[in-house]
């Protein structure tokens, strides 16, 4: 393990391995600390649609931004859809090209529709309106873009990892970040030792640093995908449903090695910790298997993202006037173009440049006032369930009591194992999401393995663990 690097950067997806990469190209030292594996996160899990067009993104950031911003958004995820096709091409990786469609199943999602593709037209996509789709369910038509991508992320990830070693990146895997401190050098302490850098690159996702308040400014968001063996290929484009919520759906087809075409099917999202995971994925197998009756599941699996409250991604300084910390994340759902675009915007201000579109994701802009309304309205649902959590069933037969001066509980997993079932970020009591086997906290969405080990954060460290 190093000891001194020109920069630490902390997160091992889409936006840690391009960060890593690009400041390797620019000559600087480089190691990459990753608390699990290389993709191990939301990357590894992703559908990987590189797409400029991206369900109602762009209705949602009309409802809070001026068109400038959106014009802005647009341009940003452009750079980083072209990075990253351009680094795909260079490097053997395969791509893709697929139409992105934006479907609407009601009347109302018609209209919401009619609207992104309006947005869409409005800020330089070039996207039509299809009133007949190949969809073998009813739709109500669709606005679609032509020539966007799909990939497999996992190959990405080997990809840039492999560029990265061969320019000298050292990536330690299985080294969780601890703590963050000083300047010149940054301190950076971590479960192998402590490197001394003279910047960080924090792209987690979720930052693990709570200076800031990052926690509070960000929806920790789960949702499911399933891959369905089909007797033929079973659409024909990347389709995102105009309807939100729990009843968004999201379809892209892939090929598998032994079981020919399949179509990934998502959704049935939400709120890391609120709901109950085993009925969300029900739910989405109901819907698959009325949509897509000659489909035989072969996988399913969950993604957990962050949806900030101004609705926009962030690439910059963690606070005002500390470049020596940058933070990137927020993305939404949507970090194969925008994780990029976080990447190229925080290496580039790291190594004396800035792209104009960089500014949309300023972190500290003005704009934040916006988001006002938004961000009251997520922490008022975060006091809610830290309050629940008193309460909270967290298994059947463990119940939380009061203690003298805070909230106890404990669970007990198939082995044994008796852990907390207070988050070690705020003390949030976490919920047991029996799909994945992990405990899950209903505030700002850290998630622990059954013995209580970190699986993602904003907590740097495990619920306390005892054996019974």
């Amino acid at each position: 393990m190093p000891t001194e690097v020109d920069v630490a950067v902390v997160g091992g997806g889409i936006t840690g391995l391009t960060a890593a990469v690009l400041l390797a190209r620019a000559g600087r030292s480089v190691a990459l600390l990753e608390g699990r594996h290389l993709g191990g996160g939301t990357t590894g899990r992703s559908t990987a649609k590189v797409s400029l067009l991206q369900g109602t993104r762009l209705s949602s950031l009309a409802d809070q931004h001026p068109p400038a911003v959106l014009s802005s958004y647009v341009e940003a995820h452009r750079a980083g859809q072209a990075w990253l096709l351009d680094f795909c091409e260079a490097h053997g990786v395969e791509t893709q090209e697929r139409a992105a469609v934006t479907f609407a199943r009601s009347a109302s999602g018609a209209r919401t529709a009619h609207r992104e593709l309006a947005l869409a037209r409005e800020h330089g996509l070039d996207a039509s309106w299809r009133s007949d789709l190949d969809l073998p369910f009813p739709t109500s038509g669709g606005a679609r873009l032509e020539g966007q991508a799909q990939v497999d992320p996992v190959s990405v990830v080997e990809a840039l990892a492999a560029e990265a070693v061969s320019r000298g990146v050292q990536l330690l895997e299985g080294t969780r970040v601890e703590r963050v401190a000083g300047r010149e050098p940054v301190r950076v302490t971590t479960s192998a030792g402590r490197i001394h850098a003279g910047a960080v690159v924090v792209a987690t996702g979720m930052p693990i640093l709570d200076r800031a308040g990052w926690f509070g400014r960000m929806v920790p968001a789960r949702s499911y995908t399933l891959a369905l063996a089909t007797p033929s290929r079973a659409v024909d484009a990347m389709y995102l449903s105009a309807e939100g919520g729990p009843s968004s759906r999201s379809l892209r087809d892939a090929v598998h090695p032994e079981h020919g075409p399949v179509v990934l099917v998502g959704g049935a999202g939400h709120t890391t910790g609120r709901d109950h995971p085993g009925t969300r994925l029900a739910q989405l197998r109901d819907w698959s298997a009325r949509a897509f009756p000659e489909g035989r599941e072969l996988a399913a699996w969950s993604a957990q993202d962050y949806v900030p409250a101004r609705g926009l991604p962030f690439a910059g300084p963690v606070l005002p006037g500390s470049p020596h910390v940058m933070v990137a994340g927020g993305f939404a759902k949507w970090g194969m173009t925008g994780g990029v675009a976080a990447a190229l915007a925080v290496t580039a201000q790291l190594t004396g440049s800035r792209p104009d579109w960089a500014d949309v994701m300023d972190p500290w802009s003005r704009r934040e006032l916006r988001s006002l309304p938004s961000l009251a309205a997520d922490n008022a649902a975060v006091a809610l369930e830290l309050a629940r959590g008193v309460v909270r069933t967290v298994r059947p037969g463990d119940r939380v009591g009061l203690g003298a001066s805070r909230p106890v509980a404990r669970a007990t997993d198939d082995q044994g194992t008796t852990v907390s079932s207070l988050c070690t970020h705020l003390g949030g009591v976490v919920a047991w999401n029996d799909v994945e086997r992990s405990w899950d906290c209903p505030l700002h969405g850290s998630r622990f393995g059954p013995r209580g080990d970190v699986l993602e954060g904003p907590a740097t460290c495990g619920l306390r663990q005892r054996r019974s």
